[in-house]
């Protein structure tokens, strides 16, 4: 056969050949795999040197557990000033800024109205499981979806999606608009309790978990150091000038048994942690949680350390026990879990919602710049001067947030010259002891000053719910009247510098020390999903987490 023929024999062939390869079924498309359940954690006001701060007292099983087994970044920061529970948890949840998820801060001023808003009131609704007004919440005022909405839009909203905390904004912010339920605490029956934005009644499990009475139970017992307390040697003496008291108390000394204090004291007691991992595990147990078809999400916010921390400060033996106890709470959760969904069956995350300053008067003791900035007091000085000047009564509304709050209504039917007014209180404010820089929020971007503070500036400025001014703090200096405890909200690592540990499905072992973002947790959950990132989510997926 001459090479022609052979030429002519193989086109005669070719479309059969061609025929029977598209014959062949195409090889099905690999499944997207997820865990069982993503557990998120926020420790309300844990700085990232408490991860190591106590380490050598932690157990195996819960801080420890976390670093040696998860994907720890090291160099997590807040992206946005003011550094506040509200705005914490929104942004680790929505991986945006106040500019853009609307929560300006724990509470913020309505510009155009002069309205002080609480992040999370709702007077549309009503109170589930009290008659209290504590119920009056909802997310309404969150203005950008979280990794949770995410999370149940993937699933055409077959996941469950739980969040739980004694704080309300520590519980709604996080599960959501769209959560199969949120709970938080009632100082005033000791209840777990929700609103009619999510049903309109408890489930029974709630109730029945209610019924328990555990917060009684807890408050009843004295609170006295986990070990003995020559031992703390990370923490000042127990009684000093740089904490303040329980009601009922003459110095501020373990043990603690304040009577008539009522459930509330809850709060400030580290059996608040242990109270809200107790209602997380009957969450899991009757919501069957990890159990279904697909991925649930569990949000857990631990109020307590923040509560201890601004009555005793963070130099406190009551806050070294606070962090020892809940070390200890940990590993018994993460055991739970382990119990319940299996190991290496759930992703956990934990972070913090902000951190907190030195005390004041133990750092002047210590001869370390320090100070105490008194805003009311500020406050009631520019009224007076504007008034004045200007003939406008309160034209202050307050400062807070280390912003100034103008009454706009009242300026603008005065017709004074509100430019002019505001540049007199950029100049009163930068004579102040303390003050570092003052900036006009509608000429951020031109205000010279470092880039790092311009840029959390302009992130953390909402035109409709912040003030016009924003001042920053020498190092050192915070806001407040008391000589006692602590505070945070300014841009100093104490306050900005949070902890940020994965483990579990999907998670790496290791560490990373170059920046990472509060913006980047929920991206990176999206990333290990394999679902959209939440609608106003500026976050960078943190790709060294992940198998």
């Amino acid at each position: 056969m001459n090479y022609k023929n052979i030429l002519l024999a193989v086109l005669a062939c070719a479309p059969l050949i061609t025929t029977a390869q598209k014959a062949k079924p195409a090889p099905a498309p690999a499944g997207v795999t997820r865990p069982k359940l993503v557990v998120g954690i926020v420790v309300d006001q844990m700085r990232w040197d408490y991860l190591y701060r106590y380490n050598d007292r932690y157990q195996s099983g819960g801080f420890k557990r976390l670093l040696g087994e998860g994907f720890t970044c090291e160099n997590t920061h807040i992206d946005y000033l003011p550094t506040e529970t509200g705005p914490g948890h929104s942004c680790i949840y929505t991986g945006s800024v106040p500019a853009i998820h609307g929560i300006a801060a724990n509470n913020f001023y309505i510009q155009s109205t002069g309205y002080n808003m609480y992040c999370t009131e709702d007077t549309t609704v009503q109170s589930v499981g009290t008659a209290s007004k504590a119920g009056l919440m909802s997310p309404r005022n969150l203005q950008a979806s979280t990794i949770t909405d995410e999370l149940k839009l993937a699933t055409n909203f077959r996941s469950k999606v739980i969040g739980i905390a004694l704080k309300d904004r520590g519980s709604i912010l996080p599960a959501g608009h769209t959560p199969n339920g949120s709970y938080w605490f009632d100082d005033a029956t000791g209840n777990f309790i929700t609103s009619t934005y999510y049903m309109q009644q408890l489930p029974a499990w709630v109730s029945k978990f209610n019924s328990l009475k555990l917060p009684a139970s807890y408050i009843a017992k004295p609170w006295n150091t986990l070990y003995p307390i020559a031992t703390y040697v990370q923490s000042t003496a127990d009684n000093t000038p740089y904490e303040g008291m329980y009601s009922g108390e003459t110095s501020p000394v373990f043990p603690h048994n304040p009577k008539g204090a009522g459930l509330g004291l809850l709060r400030s007691n580290p059996a608040g942690n242990t109270l809200t991992l107790d209602f997380a595990k009957a969450a899991l147990d009757a919501e069957q949680l990890g159990k279904g078809t697909q991925t649930d999400f569990l949000a857990v916010s631990l109020s307590s350390t923040d509560y201890v921390g601004h009555q005793f400060g963070p130099n406190s033996i009551e806050a070294e026990d606070t962090y020892l106890r809940l070390d200890q709470d940990l590993a018994n959760f993460f055991s739970y879990l382990d119990a319940k969904v299996g190991k290496g069956n759930y992703t956990v995350f934990l972070t913090a919602d902000h951190g907190a300053a030195n005390n004041a008067t133990f750092m002047k003791d210590h001869n370390i710049p320090t100070g105490l900035f008194d805003g009311g007091a500020v406050a009631t000085d520019l009224n007076r001067m504007l008034e004045d000047q200007y003939k406008v009564k309160r034209a202050i509304l307050g400062i807070d947030n280390y912003q100034i709050n103008f009454n706009n209504v009242a300026i603008g039917n005065s017709k004074a010259d509100f430019e002019k007014m505001k540049q007199d209180c950029m100049n009163y404010l930068r004579k102040r002891d303390g003050v570092l820089y003052v900036v006009d929020m509608q000429r951020a971007q031109e205000a010279p000053i470092p880039a790092d503070f311009r840029e959390r500036i302009i992130n953390g400025y909402n035109a409709e719910r912040s003030g016009a001014i924003q001042f920053i703090l020498k190092p050192g200096w915070y806001a407040s009247r008391s000589k006692t405890g602590t505070s945070h909200g300014v841009n100093a690592p104490y306050d900005t510098h949070i902890p940020l540990v994965f483990m579990g499905w999907g998670v790496k072992h290791g560490t990373l020390n170059r920046d990472t973002h509060m913006t980047d947790i929920s991206a990176t959950v999206a990333a290990l999903l394999h679902i959209q990132m939440p609608s106003g989510c500026i976050g960078k997926v943190i790709p060294e987490v992940m198998k």
